[in-house]
């Protein structure tokens, strides 16, 4: 039987974040591609974007590129420049490739494996600028793992980004509500589990 879920967060309401969320607004235009097997991740940052920029995110899921037809049209149809963020040996920094905020974003969003794959399933991808963003500090999603040092949940990288092209944008509600489900999820861990994902 599943748990009962907040309506407004999405959240199991033992785990409500409504406290925690506050809208954000932002110029910049997000677009997640989601692996299928993040859907239902327990730990998947996309949820929380979500409950913070509304109908500012757009989200598709899917793996092959007729999952990303609609997309693919849509993006067609636009006049200004689409990067993806996705670090590889071509890409470029994010503040050098793109100088304002009308730029459309693309983020892969599954674990390093899954958001490789997506990109091998999809070489349209290809077709746009790659950019990265350069890291001055790690991951605060410490209750998800990950086996590279550069790695940053969706939801960071988005905040990095739009901080990047819109310095003026508040995006406090990112951290502070990834801060506040991190807190719960910790406090909702046995001591001895809490342990492994409590700094060092």
């Amino acid at each position: 039987m599943s748990r009962p879920v907040c309506p407004q967060c999405q959240y199991p309401v033992n785990a409500c974040l409504c406290d925690s969320i506050r809208p954000l607004e932002t110029r910049v235009e997000l677009i997640v591609l989601q692996h299928p097997s993040e859907v239902s991740h327990a730990k998947n940052s996309v949820k929380l974007m979500q409950a913070v920029m509304g109908e500012q995110l757009r989200l598709v899921v899917g793996e092959t590129p007729e999952d990303f037809a609609d997309l693919r049209g849509y993006l067609a149809a636009q006049s200004g420049p689409v990067c993806l963020l996705y670090p590889s040996e071509t890409s470029q920094p994010l503040e050098a490739s793109v100088q304002h905020h009308d730029a459309i974003l693309l983020l892969l969003d599954g674990t390093w494996r899954k958001a490789y794959k997506l990109l091998q399933l999809n070489p349209w991808l290809l077709e746009f600028t790659g950019v990265h963003l350069d890291l001055d500090a790690p991951s605060k999603y410490t209750i998800r793992k990950a086996k590279r040092d550069d790695s940053l949940s969706t939801l960071e990288a988005a905040a990095l980004a739009i901080e990047t092209l819109e310095p003026g944008c508040d995006v406090s509600p990112l951290h502070d509500a990834l801060a506040a489900l991190v807190e719960k999820r910790l406090a909702a861990m046995p001591a001895s589990v809490r342990q492994r994902y409590e700094p060092k």
